[in-house]
């Protein structure tokens, strides 16, 4: 019989989405809630994201696929590009809930998370990183997972978002 964990998934949306567009597809993020729940027994979901008012019907969506979102105000550079790094978020979010889970799923391929893993590892906390483009993934979260690595390349066919042709 197979024993139930409790592990929870900490995403950073943004490098997820545009790692995903790298691979030239897009991620149906129903299909992926339920991989991290059948895979990697993941109860929580957490998905790290700029707040903007404009997206409301997008965050109500992920709400309803069962992701837990936290959000980070955004600010727009002197160029006008919209700014919202959520990685001190994603990191204290990890250690803040590290009595309540297992093992922790961590969905990135920026090696700013290279501490976060260092530790989640060290204390056997670490199920995996996920990252959604390895050929972008940086050298330094590859060491601190060791070898604890999965890749949105081979997922596509399970995971990709297909439109609903028109009857």
């Amino acid at each position: 019989m197979n024993k139930r964990f409790n592990n929870y998934a900490f995403i950073d949306s943004q490098n997820l989405y545009l790692g995903v567009k790298k691979l030239g597809w897009s991620l149906d993020f129903g299909k992926f809630r339920i991989y991290l729940k059948e895979k990697y027994q993941v109860t929580t979901a957490y998905l790290f994201l700029g707040y903007l008012s404009g997206n409301r019907d997008l965050y109500q969506r992920m709400i309803r696929l069962g992701y837990a979102l936290i959000f980070k105000p955004i600010i727009k550079n002197h160029d006008g590009q919209i700014k919202g790094n959520v990685d001190a978020e994603l990191v204290l979010q990890a250690v803040i809930d590290m009595p309540k889970y297992h093992q922790a799923v961590i969905v990135s391929s920026d090696g700013d998370f290279y501490c976060l893993v260092k530790y989640l590892k060290e204390r056997n906390k670490l199920k995996l990183v996920i990252s959604p483009d390895i050929k972008n993934c940086s050298i330094l979260l590859k060491k601190a997972a060791q070898g604890k690595i999965d890749v949105f390349d081979k997922l596509q066919k399970k995971l990709e978002y297909k439109r609903k042709s028109a009857a």
